[in-house]
Protein backbone atom coordinates (compact mmCIF):
# COMPACT_ATOMS: atom_id res chain seq x y z
CA UNK A 1 0.00 0.00 0.00
CA UNK A 2 1.40 3.39 -1.00
CA UNK A 3 1.18 6.33 1.40
CA UNK A 4 2.36 9.94 1.49
CA UNK A 5 4.10 10.60 4.81
CA UNK A 6 5.80 13.91 5.52
CA UNK A 7 5.77 14.77 1.84
CA UNK A 8 7.41 11.53 0.68
CA UNK A 9 5.92 8.45 -0.90
CA UNK A 10 6.32 5.35 1.27
CA UNK A 11 5.29 1.73 0.95
CA UNK A 12 3.37 0.10 3.80
CA UNK A 13 3.35 -3.69 3.81
CA UNK A 14 1.17 -4.03 6.91
CA UNK A 15 -2.31 -5.54 6.88
CA UNK A 16 -4.88 -2.89 5.76
CA UNK A 17 -6.54 -2.93 9.20
CA UNK A 18 -3.28 -2.15 11.02
CA UNK A 19 -3.50 1.15 12.88
CA UNK A 20 -1.47 3.92 11.26
CA UNK A 21 0.43 4.47 14.52
CA UNK A 22 1.98 1.00 14.30
CA UNK A 23 3.00 1.51 10.68
CA UNK A 24 4.58 4.88 11.52
CA UNK A 25 6.49 3.62 14.54
CA UNK A 26 7.32 0.02 13.64
CA UNK A 27 7.66 0.07 9.87
CA UNK A 28 8.75 3.64 9.09
CA UNK A 29 10.74 4.43 12.25
CA UNK A 30 8.77 7.62 12.94
CA UNK A 31 8.49 7.35 16.72
CA UNK A 32 7.37 10.88 17.57
CA UNK A 33 3.71 9.90 17.72
CA UNK A 34 3.05 7.99 20.91
CA UNK A 35 0.68 5.23 21.99
CA UNK A 36 -1.47 6.52 24.83
CA UNK A 37 -4.98 5.18 25.27
CA UNK A 38 -5.36 3.12 22.11
CA UNK A 39 -8.85 4.45 21.49
CA UNK A 40 -8.18 7.89 20.02
CA UNK A 41 -9.19 9.82 23.12
CA UNK A 42 -5.94 11.11 24.67
CA UNK A 43 -4.24 12.86 21.74
CA UNK A 44 -0.74 11.42 22.18
CA UNK A 45 -0.86 9.71 18.78
CA UNK A 46 -2.25 12.60 16.73
CA UNK A 47 -0.97 13.18 13.21
CA UNK A 48 -2.23 15.43 10.45
CA UNK A 49 -4.26 13.75 7.71
CA UNK A 50 -4.71 16.20 4.86
CA UNK A 51 -4.01 18.95 7.39
CA UNK A 52 -6.55 17.77 9.95
CA UNK A 53 -5.46 16.36 13.35
CA UNK A 54 -6.50 12.74 13.73
CA UNK A 55 -5.75 9.93 16.16
CA UNK A 56 -3.43 7.42 14.48
CA UNK A 57 -3.89 4.67 17.08
CA UNK A 58 -7.31 3.64 15.79
CA UNK A 59 -7.05 4.77 12.17
CA UNK A 60 -6.61 1.84 9.75
CA UNK A 61 -3.74 2.39 7.37
CA UNK A 62 -6.07 1.47 4.48
CA UNK A 63 -7.98 4.72 5.14
CA UNK A 64 -4.96 6.73 4.05
CA UNK A 65 -4.79 5.95 0.35
CA UNK A 66 -4.53 9.25 -1.53
CA UNK A 67 -4.14 11.23 1.71
CA UNK A 68 -1.18 13.19 3.04
CA UNK A 69 0.00 12.20 6.52
CA UNK A 70 2.20 14.58 8.50
CA UNK A 71 3.82 13.47 11.73
CA UNK A 72 5.67 15.53 14.33
CA UNK A 73 8.83 14.78 12.34
CA UNK A 74 7.32 16.51 9.30
CA UNK A 75 6.37 19.80 10.97
CA UNK A 76 8.38 22.96 10.29
CA UNK A 77 9.57 23.26 13.91
CA UNK A 78 7.88 26.56 14.77
CA UNK A 79 5.58 25.08 17.42
CA UNK A 80 8.29 22.80 18.80
CA UNK A 81 10.68 25.75 19.24
CA UNK A 82 7.99 27.72 21.06
CA UNK A 83 7.19 24.75 23.34
CA UNK A 84 10.87 24.50 24.23
CA UNK A 85 11.25 28.26 24.74
CA UNK A 86 8.29 28.33 27.13
CA UNK A 87 9.44 25.13 28.86
CA UNK A 88 5.94 23.82 28.26
CA UNK A 89 6.67 20.12 28.54
CA UNK A 90 7.26 18.29 31.77
CA UNK A 91 7.27 14.59 30.90
CA UNK A 92 6.70 15.43 27.22
CA UNK A 93 4.63 12.35 26.44
CA UNK A 94 1.66 14.31 25.08
CA UNK A 95 3.64 17.09 23.40
CA UNK A 96 3.91 15.62 19.92
CA UNK A 97 0.13 15.37 19.67
CA UNK A 98 -0.26 18.87 21.09
CA UNK A 99 2.26 20.22 18.57
CA UNK A 100 0.30 18.55 15.76
CA UNK A 101 -3.00 20.18 16.80
CA UNK A 102 -1.33 23.53 17.43
CA UNK A 103 0.31 23.46 13.99
CA UNK A 104 -3.03 22.69 12.40
CA UNK A 105 -4.65 25.57 14.24
CA UNK A 106 -1.89 28.01 13.26
CA UNK A 107 -2.08 26.96 9.61
CA UNK A 108 -5.71 28.09 9.56
CA UNK A 109 -5.58 30.94 12.06
CA UNK A 110 -2.35 32.89 12.44
CA UNK A 111 -3.57 34.84 15.45
CA UNK A 112 -5.81 32.57 17.56
CA UNK A 113 -7.40 33.72 20.77
CA UNK A 114 -6.76 31.86 23.99
CA UNK A 115 -10.23 30.35 23.70
CA UNK A 116 -9.48 29.10 20.18
CA UNK A 117 -6.21 27.56 21.40
CA UNK A 118 -8.02 25.82 24.25
CA UNK A 119 -10.64 24.48 21.85
CA UNK A 120 -7.94 23.17 19.48
CA UNK A 121 -6.27 21.33 22.37
CA UNK A 122 -9.47 20.06 23.94
CA UNK A 123 -8.85 16.45 22.86
CA UNK A 124 -5.40 16.28 24.48
CA UNK A 125 -4.88 14.85 27.92
CA UNK A 126 -1.86 16.17 29.80
CA UNK A 127 -1.41 14.90 33.33
CA UNK A 128 1.52 17.22 34.10
CA UNK A 129 -0.58 20.34 34.40
CA UNK A 130 1.50 22.43 32.01
CA UNK A 131 -1.52 23.80 30.17
CA UNK A 132 -0.72 27.45 30.92
CA UNK A 133 2.78 27.15 29.47
CA UNK A 134 1.44 25.27 26.44
CA UNK A 135 -0.99 28.10 25.70
CA UNK A 136 1.82 30.66 26.05
CA UNK A 137 3.96 28.58 23.71
CA UNK A 138 1.27 28.49 21.04
CA UNK A 139 0.77 32.25 21.37
CA UNK A 140 4.56 32.61 20.95
CA UNK A 141 4.51 30.39 17.86
CA UNK A 142 1.69 32.53 16.43
CA UNK A 143 3.86 35.64 16.82
CA UNK A 144 6.91 33.98 15.22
Amino acid sequence: MKLQVNGKPVEATAHPDTPLLYVLRNDLGLVGSRFGCGSGQCGACFVLVDGRPMASCDLPVSFLADKEVTTIEGLDGRVQRALLAEQAAQCGFCMSGIAISASSLLSKNQNPTETEIREALDKHLCRCGSHGRVIKAIQRAARE
